[in-house]
């Protein structure tokens, strides 16, 4: 008579006829906690009523006025300077007009960008002091990493480090650890289980990790969060929410912790994630702007925001109740793209927070915090893609009840962020056929405004040159600062190779940047048309590895670009040889799509810089001690190959395993009566006839072994089959 499952040891070996019996096994120590159910009621966004007084805080009134002030400013000169050069000839005309509101909605996007930056700058100027390092930590704080079909050797090799520096620190009293699984394909799934399972075995019982997959990924990564809090969230005062390719050391862990402790209106604390890890040409261009130009435009931002700030959705702490009080965010009416669950869920959530009065901040100086980037140009546009149509739906958010007027401001960056390609596009595109008119089309004689002379659609050369010069050092200001800061700081310097390569590389990133430029306008811009026809994105595992696209989608994914840009580049040469000159590095980026993409993904060009020095960041020459014990980690993970096995060989093989697989399982809800899931009907009648693992492996469908892992009886039956070939 077979054994009940709750007696039986996963891990312990099965008797064999050469053997003993083992002893008797201990009862399977469940992979989550008891719940601790905490409510989390979906938000109303068309009312609001204000819930207990909290106090105000004090809003950074004098630095908001220097970053809108100066940004309006700067965009009312630029907007009149652009007005000059069009209305040379005493008259402006429709085309002229276009022109100027399209310069002025862009320009005015990066004026505000330029003012940030300078605030950022002069606030690092003065060398912050960093978080002073904590006590002992009195709450309780939930480290929840969400995985999504991700590879188990990184993910448990960052968790296992990011726990090992965490018990260093003397606070490992204050953690649990928690993996939430969203995770779709059948051998991602019980590779996690199987990584869990090592990990918590070599961490001993004491380690308070848990594992917890979905059955369904309802709402995607803002449900499997929202989940645990529903469920578990009452038993922490906070949680730590990380991605899967998160980082953090052991002290900015525990003094986001103190910082939470210290602050009780905190809502949400973010810091600020450096990349590092990365080695493809594109993905090395993204680290070192990040580390060089990032900290100058997030402690601007930190700066103006105060607590209206923002959240990315990782590297954060979270108080679980203000977030279970504020959070539970409703379904947008609708289909998708505009409609259906929040897509870029975490502007909202720091939205909602601060709306019932919490504060939301960031920690732009305290070091630590790490992520990783997508290694190619077509990789960022896959993501770039879910993102543009996240902030659209923002638009449909930025008007709910009872937001602070910072936290509409943020949505919409988020939303100008992505229509600013479009609207680059458009201007292009109403210059040239402004230059053509110029050159091809008889002027307007009768215009709406009497005049004694026809109006030409003529321009002031000189002015235009000025105002084109005042654009480019707006534009590449906030780079330049952060260089300036970077060569000032002594260590960061010779980090990153000396003054002379730390500029070289700077000008080799600025040069990329500008072919990369026009492609990702393109390509943003298509997002967008995509989206406004109604096109739904899909919600892919972000490709993180260092290896190259195939060469034919490059090709496919860029040669409607690469033909855009002969096109433009002829018919520039054709009007006036100044304008293709003055278009030039937009039809240069377009006419080289297909190559620049492939060389963004190519690791050979990454370490070749490498090997020279440039493009280096100073996590780069010295990695940080978390950084160094992952990769470790994931090399010894990648060993085991649990990533690239099968998920039912595995659990055929292992008997031990797929007992510890069937009690890791939720409990199966109710079936009325009659009501027959196909699915899992077509597996079991499959297996029925199946005679070894070969057979049913060839037979069930990605769907139908997603329902025999679901199903411990169909498991058991499975279990029972042969190993040989069929």
């Amino acid at each position: 008579m077979a054994l009940p499952l709750d007696t039986l040891n996963p891990l312990a070996a099965p008797a064999t006829a050469d053997a003993p019996a083992p002893p008797p096994a201990e009862p399977f120590r469940p992979a989550m906690p008891p719940e601790a159910p905490l409510p989390m009621p979906v938000q109303d966004l068309r009312a609001w009523r204000p819930g207990p007084d909290r106090p105000e805080p004090a809003r950074p009134w004098l630095a908001r006025a220097f970053v809108f002030g100066g940004g309006l400013g700067l965009t009312a000169y630029g907007a009149f300077e652009m007005y000059q050069v069009v209305s040379v000839s005493g008259g402006i005309t429709v085309l002229q007009y276009l022109l100027l509101a399209l310069f002025t909605l862009n320009f005015s996007w990066i004026a505000l960008a330029f003012t940030a930056a300078i605030l950022g700058f002069l606030v690092l100027l003065r060398r912050p002091a960093l978080p002073a390092v904590p006590g002992r930590l009195t709450t309780r704080t939930a480290v929840v990493m969400p995985v999504y079909n991700e590879a188990t050797a990184r993910t448990f090799a960052a968790i296992e480090a990011m726990h090992e520096a965490v018990e260093a620190t003397g606070q490992g009293h204050a953690f649990d650890w928690f993996v939430l699984s969203d995770s779709t394909q059948p051998d991602a799934w019980i590779a996690e289980e199987r990584a869990y399972l090592a990990l918590r075995e070599r961490l001993g019982p004491e380690a308070r990790l848990s594992y917890r997959h979905r059955p369904k990924n309802h709402h995607r990564k803002a449900g499997n969060i929202g989940d645990f809090v529903s469920r578990w969230g009452g038993g922490y005062d906070h949680m730590l929410v990380l991605d899967a390719d998160s980082l953090m050391t052991g002290a900015c862990i525990v003094s986001l912790a103190a910082a939470m402790e210290a602050d009780r209106q905190a809502g949400i604390i973010q810091s600020l994630p450096l990349i590092v890890n990365r080695n493809t040409l594109f993905a090395r261009l993204q680290q070192f702007a990040a580390r060089i130009y990032g900290p100058v435009i997030a402690t601007g931002l930190a700066t103006w925001s105060g607590r209206d700030g923002n959240y990315w959705g990782h590297n954060a702490i979270i108080r679980t109740r203000a977030f279970a009080e504020a959070c539970g965010l409703p379904d947008l009416p609708g289909k998708p793209p505009f409609g259906g669950h929040v897509l870029s869920h975490d502007f909202v959530e720091a939205a909602l927070i601060r709306r019932a009065g919490w504060g939301v901040t960031m920690l732009p100086t305290l070091p630590g915090s790490y992520e990783e980037s997508p290694p190619s140009l077509i990789d960022v546009a896959i993501r770039d893609r879910r993102w543009a149509q996240g902030n659209l739906q923002h638009s449909r958010i930025i008007g709910a009840a009872g937001l602070k007027a910072a936290s509409r401001q943020h949505f919409a960056t988020g939303i100008a962020g992505y229509v600013a390609s479009p609207l680059w596009l458009a201007q292009l595109v109403v210059g040239l056929a402004l230059v053509l008119q110029t050159a091809y089309v008889r002027p307007e004689y009768f215009t709406p405004e009497f005049g004694l002379h026809p109006v030409w659609p003529r321009f002031d050369p000189e002015r235009a040159l000025r105002l084109f010069g005042l654009t480019m050092g707006i534009l590449l200001a906030p780079k330049f600062l952060g260089l300036l800061l970077a060569l000032i700081d002594g260590p960061v310097r010779r980090a990153c190779g000396g003054a002379l390569r730390l500029v070289v590389s700077s000008l080799i990133e600025i040069l990329l940047s500008a072919l990369i430029a026009p492609i990702a306008m393109l390509v943003q811009s298509g997002s967008i048309f995509q989206i406004l026809a109604g096109r739904d994105t899909g919600w892919n595992p972000q490709r993180r590895d260092d290896g190259s696209i195939p060469i034919r989608d490059i090709v496919r994914r860029h040669r409607w670009h690469m033909v855009l840009g002969l096109v433009a580049g002829i018919s520039a040469f054709a009007i006036a040889t100044s304008l293709f000159l003055w278009m030039s590095p937009t039809i240069l980026g377009l006419v080289l799509a297909i190559p620049i993409s492939w060389a963004s993904g190519q690791l050979a060009w990454g370490l070749w810089l490498k090997r020279r020095g440039l493009l280096m960041t100073p996590e780069e020459r010295d990695p940080p001690a978390i950084v160094a014990r992952a990769g470790a980690l994931s090399q010894h993970n990648a060993g085991d190959g649990l990533d690239e096995a099968d998920a039912l060989s595995a659990l055929h093989a292992d008997p031990a395993f797929a007992r510890a697989h069937a009690l890791m399982l939720p409990p199966a809800p109710a079936r009325p009566r009659g009501a027959v899931d196909p699915d899992r009907a077509l597996a079991g009648a499959k297996i029925l006839e199946a005679e070894t693992i070969a057979e049913a492996r060839a037979w069930l469908s990605p769907r139908e072994r997603a329902a025999l892992l679901h199903d411990p009886a169909l498991l058991e039956r499975f279990g029972r089959l042969r190993s040989g070939k069929a």
